[in-house]
């Protein structure tokens, strides 16, 4: 292009890369109308075959990946055989004349937008919908499925948004950057691609319309930033030995001591993690545990967690009990359809109703404890009240489960943090959650995405009130969510107070270079700047000015 122009959206994952612009396939229209040509019960088997075939392709994709991408692809393949969808194709089919493809394409746009209007995560369903049915239409209508783009050689992916499932199989050795113009820094876009190791920028909205196939450009995952036109290559690359594997203890500068653990949901995260040189695991998400209809028996949840902990003798594992609700429901637990499940019966609140899963849960974590040499932490999720939180604790002991804390999700939760860590040993914050509850933003909304950002004041106000509340109370209180992998904010975080840190494996390396190089009197002073800004670009702004370091790692 003739004028260089730098484009500013939200950053979500660091790192630099050049490269040419590889655009995403355009998405699927809607088909015509036709009417059906054969009989509904042949029809509705068509529909039937099709989704059988794409939960299969799916499933197939999962069992290439690992962490949060195979539970991604996971669920979207549950999606795809989900009755519902197939029991309106069939209807409307039945009812309406509607040939396959037409019939599907009405029944899962009905679907994904009464998941909208339920707001919540539930606007990531709809996501993961929407994401199905364009692949059930091209499998009906034998079009080519939309989606990544026929590019081989490495390049910059621009795209309006990537599904999930699109997100989960992008391979970090050809797409050298992401970059959308809808997306938040803690929508699944963020989250894989920071698992991934690839930059990206998300939330350029309309400043992408000029971006066209092979322009070349240069992307800042770390200052949120996208320069198209004439780009110096070497700024926009290092070398990779800057950022080394995590060796040793996290520290700040001055010797300030900072736990650095992995977050993790299955046997093959874990793995990664060690890679990583995590020194254990400060969240193990354990909804991959569980069969979507079906409780497993405590014996053979037992099993598996007992696999997992073997792996980490002697250092920490936190277990978090089994988040359902929302976006990941569980059938016997969820029996009614709730008009707004990101505020319904989720996570700890499920205990309320069938407190024989999480008795069971506890009960498996324990025996498998029991058995290794883990150090084994379990808390619970989506506690709200001190009460909750007094149950949970005085359940986990029952359970011969010995350190047993929450995750502070809610704003209730921080701001009675003192009360509640009067009785729990431990809490970890979720600035996921936190975040989204905190200012009323669906982090799974692209339109929202500049709101639903970990940097907001308002939410490091949240945060450094717990921390005060865990120093007060003699606990550990440390974080949990993804704001932990973002370099400058993990200043911040030790700066406000968190005795330890989980993030994606990946992330590890960066976060202990920074840390290591920055002492705990900066964390402080760079705490407090954030802490008077009034928006979370200014916070993050002003902290990544008083940081040298990230620039000259890159960062």
């Amino acid at each position: 292009m003739d004028q260089t122009r730098e484009l500013t959206g939200i950053p979500v994952s660091s790192g630099r890369a050049v490269g040419s612009v590889a655009r995403m396939v355009d998405p699927l229209q809607p088909p015509s109308p036709l009417p059906l040509g054969t009989s509904v019960e042949e029809a509705a088997a068509l529909v039937r075959a099709a989704a059988e075939e794409v939960a299969a392709g799916l499933r197939e994709r999962a069992g290439r990946v690992s962490g949060p991408s195979r539970e991604i692809l996971e669920m979207t393949a549950t999606v795809a055989t989900d009755p519902a969808l197939l029991k309106s194709a069939r209807t409307l089919m039945a009812e309406q004349n509607l040939a396959p493809a037409p019939a599907v394409w009405q029944a899962a746009e009905s679907i994904a937008s009464a998941f909208e209007a339920r707001g919540g995560l539930m606007a990531e369903r709809a996501v993961d919908v929407r994401d199905v049915r364009n692949r059930l239409v091209a499998r009906l209508t034998g079009t080519p499925v939309p989606g990544l783009p026929d590019h081989h050689g490495p390049h910059v992916l621009v795209a309006e948004d990537l599904s999930p499932a699109d997100t989960a199989t992008l391979d970090p050795s050809v797409v050298l950057a992401i970059v959308t113009a809808m997306g938040g820094p803690n929508s699944h876009t963020a989250i894989l691609a920071r698992d991934l190791g690839i930059p990206a920028v998300v939330g350029l909205g309309g400043q992408l319309a000029g971006i066209r196939d092979g322009d070349v450009v240069g992307v800042d995952g770390s200052r949120g930033t996208v320069r198209v036109g004439a780009v110096d290559v070497t700024e926009f690359t290092r070398p990779a030995s800057r950022l080394p594997r995590l060796d040793g203890p996290g520290r700040t500068a001055d010797g300030h001591r900072v736990e650095l653990l992995a977050n993790v949901g299955d046997d093959d995260g874990a793995q990664a993690a060690l890679r990583a040189g995590a020194e254990g695991i400060g969240l193990l998400r354990t909804e991959s545990f569980f069969d979507a209809t079906r409780e497993p028996e405590p014996e053979l949840q037992a099993a598996a967690y007992g696999a997992l902990l073997a792996r980490f003798p002697g250092r920490r594992v936190v277990v978090r009990t089994l988040d359902a609700g929302a976006d990941t429901p569980r059938r016997y637990l969820h029996h009614v359809p709730e008009p707004n499940p990101a505020l319904g019966v989720r996570g700890y609140r499920t205990a309320a109703r069938d407190p024989e899963v999480l008795d069971g849960q506890l009960a498996a974590i324990a025996r498998a404890a029991a058995a290794n040499r883990a150090d084994v932490w379990v808390m619970a999720p989506m506690v709200s009240t001190v009460a909750e939180a007094e149950e949970f604790v005085a359940r986990a002991h029952a359970a011969g489960l010995g350190t047993a804390g929450v995750l502070i999700e809610v704003p209730s939760a921080a701001l009675h943090a003192g009360q509640i860590l009067a009785r729990a040993d431990f809490a970890s914050i979720g600035t996921n959650d936190l975040t989204q509850y905190t200012l009323a933003a669906d982090r799974m909304v692209g339109q929202l995405g500049a709101l639903a950002d970990s940097w907001d004041p308002a939410v490091l106000q949240l945060v450094e009130a717990t921390c005060r509340a865990g120093q007060l109370q003699d606990r550990p209180v440390g974080v949990s969510g993804e704001s932990a992998a973002d370099p400058a904010l993990a200043v911040v975080l030790v700066g406000l107070g968190a005795s330890s840190l989980s993030m994606a494996p990946r992330s590890l390396g960066a976060v202990g270079a920074v840390l290591g190089r920055t002492t705990r009197a900066t964390c402080e002073r760079l705490a407090g700047l954030a802490l008077a800004c009034e928006s979370a670009a200014d916070a993050r702004a002003t902290v990544r000015r008083e940081l040298p370091v990230l620039e000259e790692l890159g960062l």
